[in-house]
């Protein structure tokens, strides 16, 4: 409850520290009133306890959701619009207990918790603008005395899993694009970091949402989203997590034939030619590999430097990871805790195994003793191919170096995986920023920057990173239907 707040995360707005789930406008308690416990992972001690909802509340949350649809789906676009402004600006001005919320359960610094709620807001703030957008399309008809027209309808009921690296951004980007569109929206956040999204839920509500437009159902995963997956009321669902829950998702959702949009790991390439601006480079991969404490899966997992300026780059990323602090997130440091146990383990997993096939340790490697969950920046350079690293998703602040001699050869390294999220490039020749961002069998890259995502940008990978596109038009659409309609006036 709001009292086991560590006293300097306490909120201004105590309001927005909910405890229920949220079903059809009303604050609601698990069956028999079931809880779990929410902790810290920079203390390990608990925050709060959140209603634990079940199947059937899940199901509930549908029926809040579908009976919803009617009206808000021909609402008119303006008054959609509306809403989802005053959900913006009540986001925007409840910032700083956003931030600390996500901070007190999600670990990471509070700049960047702040950050992150600006990204957040920026997507209510898009789609709002957007929600007047869609149209009917005409199109030159094909038949003598035919008048053709595509319609773009919203699918339906939307359901929503969000991860907890980013709790509260992830949400706004699904909810704010499924909401302009017309649809209703059941969400389910995780377990570890659900505080975020019952606050979001508190919000819209005082923005007027409609009582079952928005419902948050806190729980056990499967429990809840099993049921939507089978419910063929619910006709899509967007899901960003992991590559094999992904799949899980996939083929439980094929008994109803859903829409899906899937956002799920990667394994990004960092590659520096030997044009590259040095400095700049180091700096772009410290952001690159370390941000979220590299709980991110646009996180920089396989660095491939040119041989000609590998040990000066060695040298000079080793001094910058060193140069990082790392801390409580309320101590606003570079680096956080990691979000649990296994995360930690994977770290000291990966580290060993690389070692063990002759990478060399440069900096950090083992975990701190200000507490379990805090493992410092670590850097491996000399990696083998052969090594977990290169073939696994890291999700933590281990970076990985190797030398690389040919731009093809490079190149083919990058794609050697089944993940196909983001790449980014270093080099300062026109024409091989062309080849290598052609050649890239990636959703997104990124050259000589990393920074690229937003809201007016589609975010999205391609092979086992991910279905369809969040962000911009593309989000949008993506919660509608084309019904083309031919019509003869006779």
């Amino acid at each position: 409850m709001l009292d086991h707040i560590p006293h300097d995360t306490k909120l201004t707005d105590r309001r927005l520290q909910r405890s229920f789930g949220y079903i059809d406008g009303k604050w609601t308690a698990g069956t028999d009133s079931a809880t779990f416990t929410v902790t810290d992972p920079a203390t390990g001690q608990p925050i709060g306890s959140v209603a634990k909802l079940d199947g059937a509340q899940a199901t509930q949350a549908v029926d809040a959701a579908q009976a919803a649809f009617a009206s808000w789906s021909v609402t008119l676009p303006q008054d959609r619009a509306a809403i989802l402004r005053r959900w913006y600006d009540l986001v925007v001005e409840a910032k700083e207990d956003l931030a600390r919320l996500m901070v007190a359960e999600q670990g990471k610094p509070l700049s960047e918790a702040r950050g992150e709620i600006d990204y957040a807001a920026s997507f209510i703030e898009f789609y709002a603008e957007e929600t007047r957008r869609p149209n009917i399309e005409g199109v030159t008809s094909h038949l003598p005395d035919a008048e053709v027209e595509l319609w773009r309808e919203p699918v339906g009921v939307v359901a929503l899993i969000t991860p907890w690296n980013f709790p509260t951004a992830m949400l706004t980007r699904k909810a704010a694009a499924a909401l302009a569109a017309g649809c209703t929206i059941v969400a389910h956040p995780s377990a570890e970091t659900p505080y975020s999204a019952l606050a979001l839920a508190e919000l819209a509500e005082r923005a007027g949402m409609p009582a079952g437009v928005f419902n948050v159902v806190p729980g056990h995963a499967p429990e809840i989203v099993e049921p939507w997956t089978q419910d063929h009321r619910v006709r899509a669902l967007s899901f960003t997590g992991s590559t094999e829950v992904g799949r899980l998702l996939y083929r439980q959702c094929a008994g109803t034939m859903k829409k899906l949009v899937m956002e799920l790991g990667g394994h990004a390439p960092v590659i520096i030619f030997d044009d590259a601006d040095l400095d700049r480079a180091v700096e772009e991969t410290i952001k690159a590999k370390f941000a979220t404490t590299g709980q991110d899966c646009l996180g920089a997992n396989r660095i491939f430097v040119a041989r000609g300026i590998y040990d000066a780059f060695v040298e000079k990323f080793t001094q910058a990871s060193k140069a990082l602090t790392i801390g409580a997130g309320m101590e606003d440091r570079d680096l956080g805790p990691l979000m649990n146990e296994a995360a930690v383990a994977k770290q000291e997993s990966q580290v060993a195994d690389a070692l063990a096939k002759g990478a060399r340790l440069t900096c950090g490697g083992a975990r701190l003793d200000r507490g379990p969950l805090f493992y410092p920046a670590t850097v491996l350079a000399d990696v083998p191919d052969d090594a977990d690293i290169l073939r696994e998703e890291t999700f933590g602040p281990v970076a990985a170096l190797v030398p690389f001699d040919d731009e093809a050869d490079v190149l083919a390294r990058a794609n050697d995986t089944e993940y196909g999220l983001v790449a980014y490039v270093h080099t300062m020749n026109p024409r091989r920023i062309y080849r290598a961002t052609r050649a890239l069998q990636f959703g997104m890259v990124a050259v000589n920057r990393t920074k690229v995502t937003g809201a007016p940008i589609p975010f999205g990978g391609m092979k086992q990173s991910g279905l369809g596109r969040e962000g911009a038009r593309q989000g949008l659409e993506a919660f509608t239907e084309i019904k083309y309609v031919c019509r003869d006036w006779g």
